[in-house]
C-alpha cells in the first residue's frame, strides 16, 4: 500500500509534477502527494561544490600551464525547480562550464599574472559562471583555484629567479644593517663627546669659579689683616713708634754686618727722645744747689 505522505527535510524543497507536469514546490515538512499521479524530485539547498580535476590551458604568452580548482554553489531556494526542469545534470553541467571558462580566463592573462593573481582569476571564474548557472537556479557562491603548476622549465627559471631574490634581499638588509650599525656607532660617538666636551666645560667652569671664590678669600683676608694693623697704628703713639725703631736698631746691631743705611726719617723719629734727653737735663741743673 502506497503511503499519501512523503516527508521532506528542512534543507530539501520537493519538486513536484503531477501526471508529469510541474505543480510546485513542496516542504519542508510532511507533504501530500496522490500515488501514481504525482511524483517529486528532491533538490537539496545546501551549498555544495564540485572538483574539477587538472586542467591543460595556455597563457596569453602561449605558457602551457595546468590548473585544478573547487566551485561552491548553492540551489536558489526561490527557484528551485529550474534545477530540475532546465537542465538534466547542473552538475555535470557545471564542471563542463568551469573547464571552457577556464581556458577563455587563461588566455587573455600572462603568465606572471595567472601565478601571481589568483584571487583575480578566481572572481572572474565566478562572475562568468554565474551568468551561464543563473538560468538554472543556482548561485555560483565561490571558485578556489587549488593549484598552478608550470612547465618544468619555467619553474626551473622561477626557482632560480626566486634564489636571486631571496640572495638581493640579504644583501641588502645585511647592508641595511651594516648601515644602521655605523649610525648607532656614529651616533654614540657624537654623545660621548658631547657628554666630554660638556664635563670638560662644567670643570672648567668649577675650576675658575675656585681659583675666583679663593681670589675673593685671600683679597678679603688681606683687607681685614691691612684693616686691623690700620686700627692698631692709630692708636700706637711716636713712642711706641720709636721703641719699634730702636728694637730694629737693637737686632741690626747683632747682625755681622758692618755697613748700615738709615732713612732720612730716622732723624725725626729720634727728636722726641733728644727733647726729653735735654728736657731731663735742664730739670737735673735747676735741682743742684749753687
Amino acid at each position: 500500500m502506497l503511503i499519501p505522505f512523503k516527508i521532506i527535510r528542512q534543507y530539501e524543497r520537493a519538486v513536484g509534477f503531477r501526471l508529469g507536469k510541474f505543480i510546485g514546490l513542496r516542504g519542508p515538512g510532511l507533504t501530500l502527494w496522490v500515488p501514481i499521479a504525482d511524483d517529486i524530485r528532491r533538490v537539496d539547498l545546501r551549498e555544495a561544490f564540485v572538483e574539477i580535476p587538472r586542467q591543460n590551458a595556455i597563457t596569453k604568452d602561449n605558457a602551457p600551464i595546468e590548473i585544478d580548482f573547487l566551485i561552491y554553489y548553492k540551489v536558489m531556494e526561490e527557484v528551485a525547480e529550474k534545477s530540475v526542469l532546465y537542465v538534466q545534470d547542473f552538475r555535470g553541467a557545471l564542471s563542463g562550464i568551469a573547464t571552457t571558462s577556464l581556458r577563455a580566463v587563461i588566455g587573455d592573462i600572462p603568465l606572471d599574472d595567472v601565478l601571481a593573481k589568483r584571487d583575480q582569476i578566481n572572481q572572474v571564474l565566478r562572475v562568468k559562471l554565474d551568468e551561464v548557472t543563473e538560468r538554472w537556479g543556482i548561485k555560483i557562491t565561490a571558485v578556489e583555484i587549488k593549484e598552478i603548476i608550470p612547465p618544468a622549465g619555467i619553474q626551473q627559471a622561477m626557482n632560480r629567479q626566486m634564489a636571486a631574490e631571496r640572495e638581493r634581499r640579504a644583501v641588502v638588509l645585511e647592508a641595511e644593517g651594516k648601515r644602521q650599525a655605523s649610525i648607532t656607532v656614529a651616533e654614540g660617538e657624537k654623545a660621548a663627546a658631547i657628554l666630554k666636551a660638556e664635563g670638560d666645560r662644567q670643570s672648567a667652569i668649577l675650576r675658575a669659579e675656585g681659583s675666583r671664590q679663593a681670589a675673593i678669600l685671600n683679597a678679603e683676608g688681606f683687607s681685614a689683616a691691612l684693616d686691623k694693623i690700620n686700627s692698631v697704628a692709630i692708636t700706637a703713639d711716636f713712642k711706641t713708634m720709636s721703641l719699634q725703631y730702636f728694637q730694629t736698631l737693637k737686632e741690626l746691631g747683632a747682625s755681622p754686618s758692618t755697613k748700615y743705611i738709615f732713612p732720612m726719617e730716622f732723624t725725626s723719629l729720634l727728636e722726641p727722645f733728644l727733647r726729653m734727653g735735654n728736657n731731663q737735663q735742664t730739670d737735673e741743673d735747676r735741682t743742684v744747689p749753687r
